[in-house]
């Protein structure tokens, strides 16, 4: 798959007469990202590991198992690829001091496209106001941190429900995904591991080997760059997409070696033919990923009934009729991954889409309300929430509407379908088996709508 391009803005200011220019105008200088390329190592430095709990000790062996340059104490002036800062046990606001200082004397350490991760827990009402304090105040620490942070480099944390330790295996999958330039676009966000997870090694070039995966809307931009990832990955691919988009459909399913569906996925037997096509082609169905999806923007006052039911009917409707046949076949039981394109418009809300983001809202709801009813099967439901990506549809705003949106995150540019597509085959992973019911945003950290 050849490595997504960067806009011309960001190709001309990362080097030479272009950057020096950006600097003396003080224009904005986004790097050109690190993103994920099976052949190079996970990291191309040391990792130091801050804090002093037995779980940053486990955290620590763990990753030298990895093959990792582990730092437990930070060399003044040594670079780092990567900072791990472990705050498990921290119970009153006052202890962030030491942890965080310690890491703000190793920032300008950090190499470009470097990663800072937290592992924390999640703060929740019934707690004891100041250890809940202490919990949530991680939150406003990395969402800042990631905005203070250059050349590339990003910031993220990872949440351990009750029982799960730093090092166990979902803690260290998300970790890795974080770590990795999978998530070069995923900047200032939070995955939680609500379970521990494992269930045995997991071959990490490719992850999804032996697996059965639907995409729909998989015949161009995000659903194309999904199906390709996930056929990198190991997974056959059945792609689905509507007769129209026929050929680009069939362009796609022959350049991974996967299968075409022609299917309106609002038709009341949808999910039963999917499944279908799926058993009598490749004779399981393990992944579904749903990313089909419309806009018909309007202001609010100017929206008729067919552009609402329109938006709605293909961008919730359909996934909760799709899911409700799938779990309702036994065959989908063996522990089933589900993921869902949802939209930062669906959590920030945008002017002229109340149908598209109460549409993508709902995708949010549906998502978290299932974790539980796949929970039996040990199978797993999240969302992806893309921000800006460049696609053929941004491609067509204006020319000054679009430079603004592009640099309206932390990481001052657009990100690329691939980004996502590396997301969602990361939460389609049996890596990722104790992550369900999680909304990760793939916007570089988006300003508005954090």
């Amino acid at each position: 798959m050849a490595a997504p391009q960067a806009d011309k803005y960001t190709q001309f200011v990362s080097r030479g007469v272009g950057k020096d220019l950006a600097k003396r105008l003080g224009l904005p200088q986004p790097a050109l990202l690190r993103r994920f390329d099976p052949t190079a190592p996970l990291l191309t430095g040391p990792v130091l590991v801050e804090g002093s709990t037995p779980g940053a000790d486990a955290l620590a062996t763990a990753l030298l198992g990895w093959g990792l340059d582990v730092r437990r104490h930070a060399t003044p002036k040594e670079k780092l690829a990567a900072i791990v800062l472990v705050l498990d046990a921290i119970g009153d606001p006052g202890e962030f001091s030491v942890p965080v200082r310690s890491v703000g004397a190793s920032l300008r350490d950090l190499l470009p496209n470097g990663r800072i991760v937290t592992l924390s827990r999640p703060a929740a009402a019934e707690l004891e106001p100041a250890l809940a304090a202490a919990r949530h105040g991680v939150d406003g620490f990395v969402r800042s941190l990631a905005k203070e942070l250059r050349a590339g480099a990003t910031a993220n944390g990872i949440l351990l429900a009750d029982g799960v330790e730093p090092d166990a295996a979902s803690a260290l999958a998300a970790l890795r995904f974080f770590l990795s330039g999978r998530s070069a676009f995923v900047d200032g966000q939070f995955l939680t591991a609500g379970a521990p997870g494992g269930g045995g090694p997991v071959d990490w070039a490719r992850p999804l080997t032996g697996r059965v995966a639907v995409v729909t809307g998989a015949a161009r931009g995000i659903g194309a760059a999904i199906a390709r990832t996930l056929a990198r990955d190991g997974a056959q691919v059945v792609a689905v997409d509507v007769p129209a988009a026929g050929d680009h459909l069939a362009a796609v399913a022959n350049a991974i070696h996967g299968t075409a569906l022609q299917l309106d996925i609002t038709a009341a037997d949808a999910g039963e033919r999917i499944l279908e096509h799926a058993f009598a082609r490749h004779g399981r169905l393990d992944i579904v990923v749903h990313n089909a999806g419309i806009t018909r923007d309007k202001l609010l006052a100017n929206m008729d009934a067919g552009r609402w039911d329109a938006v709605l009917a293909v961008n919730i409707s359909s996934q909760l009729r799709m899911n409700a046949a799938f779990l309702a076949d036994a065959r989908f039981h063996a522990k089933p991954k589900i993921v869902s394109v949802a939209s930062t418009s669906g959590i920030a809300g945008n002017r002229g889409q109340t149908n598209y983001a109460a549409s993508k809202a709902g995708v949010i709801g549906m998502v978290r309300a299932t974790a539980a009813l796949l929970a039996p099967y040990g199978g797993t439901i999240n969302a992806v929430a893309p921000g800006f990506i460049e696609t053929e549809m941004t491609a067509k705003i204006p020319f000054a509407t679009r430079e603004v949106a592009r640099r309206l995150n932390s990481l001052q540019q657009g990100g690329t379908p691939e980004d996502v597509a590396e997301a969602i085959a990361f939460l389609a992973s049996d890596a990722a088996a104790g992550i369900s019911g999680n909304v990760l945003r793939v916007c570089g950290q988006n300003l508005v709508g954090q």
